[in-house]
């Protein structure tokens, strides 16, 4: 049997970079710590000038001035493609250091942590970290890191022997000891280097593609080129609203673009409630005809919208998520009642854990707090945030369980993660894409469809699509939405966790409730 020559090249440009891409996950790039030295600068100069003001009162632990001082800021990152938890450092001779940093020559006179990516990451720096220095070494804490995380460290150091008669000191570079089991190079930390050139790697993929692309231009010139399908519309247009469908979005859209190149789209997930108000706002100011927006919300939508059209879409399953540390998986209705209502303050109330209740919430216009106020909270409203770190209180008098409120899924998914004791709710897809959170059973339901169907598992809503107005038929507008509906969108939806309105076995109930 003779393969057609497109077909292979097709094959090759797609098995070689899946490839090297494997090749970089699972050897090279999985689990990898790297640090970079961004300063290490001498002031002697300056410490000695009449202007050193503040850089004349440094002093060593014992007490004595800096002669010869210099400071190093030292990155260090999580420049792999996972997580990197604090189990995963090798063992130094401390279970708390992860990571130690030697400065031959020099003796460490302070050291402070000057920027982190994430707040979260600060309480890795508390007096009981690790953190700390002696002579002239520094210890750094094991720090759990995300993925491209990062923290930056500030030494003042002095000379272990201050040059005689104003000669200048030329310091070691620091030399720096530690890393990850099982992970690049041994485990060890690696040097990182400014992202600004290309590797010979990237520079030999990057020719091997050119090469497949100009053969597949060479074929495909010298055949007969086929329509575009009857349905490719061609123009611009904005999705918005609910960030719960936003993954399906970004990827329908795509798709489309794909197959209709002269389609391009925005996809601004920014609440449910903000979607369908800003598509009502942009209609009364285009005055006639539909603009080319379509906004998207897990619920029907508020009233005050007249002009305002909604066309069920899917059917979304929800979920609630607690962090690990709260040793619970499955409540009942009325404990999630009384959990929001501020009747349950500590996880061991309902046999878990002995940690504080947390709660994160959405804002106010999301769809996916509407439906859980809905579903689960029997049409009563959550009470407002008491706090803005989901840990502590904020403002005078603050009291009760601690509550805060996240403006995304993700957001919402990254606190409950990172917060102990912490309870959340999101779009199932999501959910379950996350390994460091847990998702809830409700009343022993998992999140399935069968279950909803059945009345079993409450917690869903519909994801409609609005426009305003009815969109011309040969308008992008209307394309999409049809695309949304046919066998590929639906694909795309039950790829992320939800389920088209045909799925359920009484299709008319996929509408308001």
């Amino acid at each position: 049997m003779n393969v057609p020559w497109e077909i292979t090249l097709a094959v090759l440009g797609l098995v070689v970079p899946v490839v090297a891409a494997l090749y970089e996950f699972a050897f090279t790039g999985r689990k990898r710590l790297g640090y970079r030295v961004q300063m290490d600068t001498t002031v002697t100069d300056l410490v000695h000038s009449e202007y050193a003001g503040a850089l004349q009162q440094l002093r060593l632990p014992d007490g004595r001035a800096l002669v010869d001082p210099s400071f190093v800021l030292l990155r260090v990152e999580n420049n792999g493609v996972t997580d990197i938890d604090t189990g995963d450092y090798a063992r130094l001779d401390h279970d708390r250091v992860g990571i130690t940093v030697e400065f031959p020559g020099r003796k460490v006179a302070g050291l402070v942590v000057t920027e982190v990516s994430s707040d979260f990451l600060r309480d890795s720096f508390d007096r009981e970290s690790g953190l700390g220095f002696q002579d002239g070494v520094i210890s750094l804490p094991r720090v759990p890191m995300n993925r491209g995380a990062h923290y930056k460290v500030l030494a003042a150091l002095e000379s272990a022997d201050p040059p005689a008669n104003g000669a200048r000191t030329e310091f070691v570079a620091p030399r720096v000891s530690g890393g990850i089991k099982g992970g690049v190079g041994s485990g060890q930390i690696q040097e990182t280097r400014s992202r600004t050139g290309t590797s010979r790697a990237a520079v030999a993929m990057v020719l091997f593609l050119a090469a497949v692309i100009v053969a597949q231009l060479v074929v495909s010139l010298t055949k007969d080129t086929t329509a575009a399908p009857l349905d490719c519309a061609s123009g611009r247009l904005t999705l918005s609203g609910s960030t719960a469908f936003a993954p399906v979005l970004r990827e329908a859209s795509a798709a489309y673009h794909h197959t209709c190149p002269r389609a391009t789209f925005t996809v601004t997930a920014d609440t449910s409630g903000v979607g369908v108000d800003d598509l009502d706002a942009a209609g009364r100011r285009q005055g006639s005809g539909t603009p080319p927006v379509i906004a998207f919300s897990d619920g029907p939508k508020d009233a005050g919208h007249p002009r305002v059209l909604q066309r069920p879409m899917g059917f979304l399953l929800f979920t609630l998520v607690v962090n690990k540390d709260a040793g619970v998986q499955d409540l009942t209705s009325g404990d999630i009642r009384r959990i929001y209502a501020g009747k349950i303050t500590n996880w061991r109330q309902l046999g878990g854990d002995d940690v504080p209740v947390r709660l994160v919430s959405r804002d106010s216009g999301s769809g996916t707090r509407r439906a859980f106020e809905t579903r689960l909270l029997g049409g009563t409203l959550e009470p407002g945030e008491n706090s803005s770190d989901c840990r502590t209180p904020s403002g005078r008098g603050a009291t009760g369980v601690i509550r805060c409120r996240r403006g995304t899924t993700d957001a919402l998914l990254d606190t409950v993660a990172a917060t102990p004791g912490a309870l959340g709710y999101s779009e199932l897809g999501s959910a379950t894409a996350r390994h460091d959170l847990l998702t809830v059973r409700i009343n022993g339901q998992q999140a399935t469809l069968d279950a909803a169907d059945a009345d079993a598992y409450p917690f869903w809503a519909t994801e409609y699509a609005y426009t305003y107005g009815e969109p011309p038929a040969r308008s992008l507008t209307a394309s999409f939405l049809r695309y949304l509906t046919n066998e590929v969108g639906q694909d795309i939806i039950r790829s992320h966790g939800d389920r088209p309105c045909a799925d359920l076995t009484d299709a008319v109930a996929c509408g308001p409730s």
